[in-house]
């Protein structure tokens, strides 16, 4: 680790994190518990959700003054009870204060439901759209540095108040010369630098914790900051997100109902996106009397189809639909905002994420259990009937809630979960689509609350199954397929020749690969070392005992020194073989029980 002062105050910072939240319902939910010496009691559900809720260590509480000792002890006891708060609005209270990358990992945790209860979901929402805006001056500073021109000359209009501040950048509403309104997001001035410091360090603990505890090694957690560390990257390039627009918005024109703001190429840059403006509201403020004048089931179920065409067929997907991305326009439709994040599908992941939908839709926990085994990679402490029973725990589970309360999201994330507990380590694309689907479910509760994701799929998953069929028929594929059969059937004569003289000449050979080989030579060599070293004490004890009969002037304890000299050689070696064989014995024993 680096341990410059930069680095030391974030270590600081971030163990301080811990230490607060390290026993609360927070971090217990995840199966990892913070042990830091102090007595702060058990916590329940009443004390999380209890906003005057306060913790006091062992310590703090011996310092306490009783009641007239004067005010100013009691006012120090109870500065010590707020430092040590812990509440769900506390936590994004500090999280806030440390600045943008905690703000933006407060952001993924609340689309999290696997690993965050949802007290702190709720109130980690608010992150996603509700954070501290920068002055305007910074504003008009980058707006005018990026695009080259000052903001009255680029703009007729542009608003000072931002309508929304997120963690990596905040949007204003503004007019083209030509008089078309639109929404300008501009990226938080300096935030490159801080986030990449940010990173390092997370990078830094992250392998430590991997390398030093059990729970490391499970989860991974580099591999998570990683992966976290190249989303944000992308997420800071507002080209990239332009191009994802126009790309979404291409694959999406089908869908009457979905509507993509496109970016206004011209007044975009790397650090300022432009994009068309659309009026409506969040899926979120609507009110009781609004959802009544919707046909919420019709566009709940063109919103879904829509997303399973782009994890499916088109290989790029929306991949942060949470409720504060998703509006409903004034025309009655659905839009989508802030493509910074996206998904991406390869087109074996794609049937893969196929069946495995469809094996969770027919509560197939077989299929469910071998496709995720096929598609993940092992641990050597992979362990396979204990996952399989929980997955068919979790599906006998959705079996008997009935079909229309099934979270479809919910479940792969739960499967993904089960995964990490067992030694297996899924692709990141399907912990990707999980929490995407788990927040269109959210967002089909809103619009129609009796509105069955899982009967949605089983209507359009068959559909997109024969559509990536028929796109595998495509000219180029039957064209390359024709090309390999013709080299195919020139080569098969001489193939066989070589065959046939092979087989006829004796040079045919058969390799065989065993997986176990090397444990096995492992094993015989040791057996040989204990032989050999058996031996040898033997050669030393009858060479002793040869030696007696040789007198000799070198004598010890009245007998012939070197005779002597062979018998403890003899002794030691034989001790040494025997506590080997002991200790050795013992832990295999353990290894095998861990297994």
């Amino acid at each position: 680790m680096k341990l410059n002062s930069t680095h030391l105050r974030r270590y600081k910072e971030i163990a301080g994190l811990f230490w607060k939240y390290g026993r609360s319902d927070l971090v217990k939910s995840t199966g990892i518990e913070v042990e830091d010496g102090t007595d702060r009691g058990p916590v329940t559900s009443r004390h999380v959700d209890d906003p005057n809720f306060q913790r006091t260590t062992v310590k703090e509480k011996a310092r306490v003054k009783p009641v007239g000792e004067g005010e100013n002890g009691a006012a120090k006891a109870d500065a010590k009870k707020k430092k040590c708060e812990v509440t769900p609005d506390g936590l994004v209270n500090d999280l806030e204060a440390m600045g943008p990358t905690y703000v933006k990992l407060g952001q993924v945790l609340a689309g999290r439901p696997d690993l965050i209860p949802e007290t702190y979901r709720t109130a980690l929402a608010r992150l996603q759209d509700n954070v501290k805006p920068f002055p305007y001056d910074e504003v008009e500073k980058i707006v005018e540095r990026e695009l080259g021109a000052r903001i009255s000359k680029a703009f007729l209009e542009f608003e000072h108040e931002p309508i929304a501040a997120a963690s990596l950048g905040q949007v204003h509403r503004a007019k083209l010369r030509d008089g078309r309104p639109v929404v300008v997001k501009i990226q938080r001035p300096d935030i490159r630098p801080v986030i990449e410091k940010d990173f390092e360090v997370l990078s830094e603990l992250a392998m430590t914790v991997d390398s030093h505890t059990k729970v490391g090694k499970r989860y991974r957690f580099r591999t998570m900051v990683e992966e976290i560390h190249l989303t944000i990257q992308n997420e800071l390039n507002y080209e990239r997100e332009a191009q994802n627009l126009l790309t979404v918005g291409r694959n999406l024109e089908e869908f009457p109902h979905i509507q993509v703001p496109q970016p206004i190429m011209d007044y975009t840059t790397r650090s300022v996106l432009t994009m068309e403006h659309v009026s409506g509201r969040k899926i979120t403020k609507l009110s009781p009397l609004a959802r009544l004048e919707l046909d919420g089931a019709e566009l709940c179920e063109e919103l879904f189809r829509a997303y399973l065409k782009q994890v499916l067929l088109d290989g790029i997907f929306h991949a942060d639909p949470h409720p504060g991305n998703v509006f409903l326009t004034d025309e009655g439709r659905v839009a989508l905002l802030d493509l910074g994040m996206v998904g991406h599908t390869a087109p074996k992941m794609q049937e893969d994420l196929l069946k495995l939908l469809l094996a969770i839709s027919d509560s197939d926990s077989d299929a469910v259990a071998d496709l995720v085994i096929r598609t993940s990679e092992r641990d050597e402490d992979f362990n396979g009937p204990e996952f399989r029973r929980k997955i068919n725990q979790l599906i006998a589970q959705t079996r008997d809630k009935g079909l229309a309360q099934i979270k479809v999201g919910q479940s792969i994330l739960e499967v993904t979960r089960f995964a990490s507990e067992n030694g297996l380590h899924v692709p990141s694309e399907l912990t990707l689509l999980g929490k995407t689907l788990l927040q269109l479910d959210e967002i089909g509760r809103i619009l129609a609350p009796e509105w069955d994701p899982n009967a949605s799929v089983r209507r359009n998953v068959d559909e997109f199954m024969s559509q990536r069929m028929w796109k595998d028929v495509s000219k180029g594929n039957i064209l390359n397929s024709i090309i390999e059969t013709k080299h195919f059937v020139s080569g098969l004569p001489t193939r066989l020749n070589r065959i046939m003289d092979a087989v006829a000449n004796n040079e045919v050979e058969v390799k065989v690969k065993s997986v176990d080989a090397k444990v096995v030579m492992e094993g015989m060599q040791k057996i040989a070392n204990r032989i050999t070293t058996g031996l040898i004490l033997a050669s030393l004890v009858i060479g002793a005992s040869l030696l007696m009969k040789v007198e000799t002037n070198f004598r010890l304890w009245g007998y012939p020194g070197l005779a002597i000299l062979c018998f403890l050689f003899a002794a030691a070696g034989g001790f040494w073989l025997v506590l080997n064989i002991f200790i050795q014995d013992y832990k295999d024993k353990k290894r095998i029980k861990r297994k």
